[in-house]
């Protein structure tokens, strides 16, 4: 397995990866799957403020992305940032997900990031709830009921985890410049 920073390129498989999310599951509360172009500008979005995008290719092929991009567009946001991790049907269960997931924890450890936060679709996807806590955050909250997708209430799970020893001391570096996502 390679991860690698997303390209151009992979715009076709992020947009099947995701597409599938949004079309069959409560990950994402997106009901129509955006187009490959629609993906590969919301990768240059995130890779324009110097923030993490990555895939993880296996023999060639793109079978999972992962990447961080700002929590809140405030000010005082700037040190903490929000994943999003997908991983194509085929590849569930083979490391996939934890192997870019963890390449953009770390990624976000060399930018100065203080908080990590996840914000996970759906209060029975322990999947993805299993794999942020296999990485480290914990749960901070559920927000019931907040979005209503393929015909039922979906809840939303808050994960968070601390990264660059959070808030155990005061920021040294600027942070992250924030034009939101």
């Amino acid at each position: 397995m390679i991860v690698r920073q997303a390209t151009e390129a992979d715009a076709k498989a992020l947009a099947a990866i995701y597409g599938d999310a949004v079309l069959y599951g409560f990950g994402t509360f997106e009901e129509v799957p955006p187009s490959a172009a629609d993906m590969d500008a919301r990768r240059r979005a995130v890779q324009d403020q110097g923030l993490p995008y990555l895939v993880a290719e296996v023999d060639g092929e793109v079978l999972g992305f992962a990447y961080a991009a700002p929590f809140r567009p405030r000010a005082a946001y700037r040190y903490t940032l929000e994943d999003s991790v997908y991983v194509s049907p085929a590849a569930r269960g083979k490391g996939i997900g934890r192997a870019v997931l963890s390449a953009v924890i770390a990624a976000c450890e060399a930018l100065g990031v203080r908080q990590l936060m996840a914000v996970i679709g759906d209060s029975g996807n322990d999947s993805s709830i299993g794999l942020h806590r296999a990485v480290g955050f914990e749960q901070t909250g559920v927000g019931k009921s907040v979005g209503f997708k393929h015909g039922r209430w979906v809840d939303i799970v808050h994960m968070q985890k601390p990264l660059n020893g959070g808030d155990a001391r005061l920021p040294d570096a600027p942070g992250i410049t924030l034009t939101g996502h």
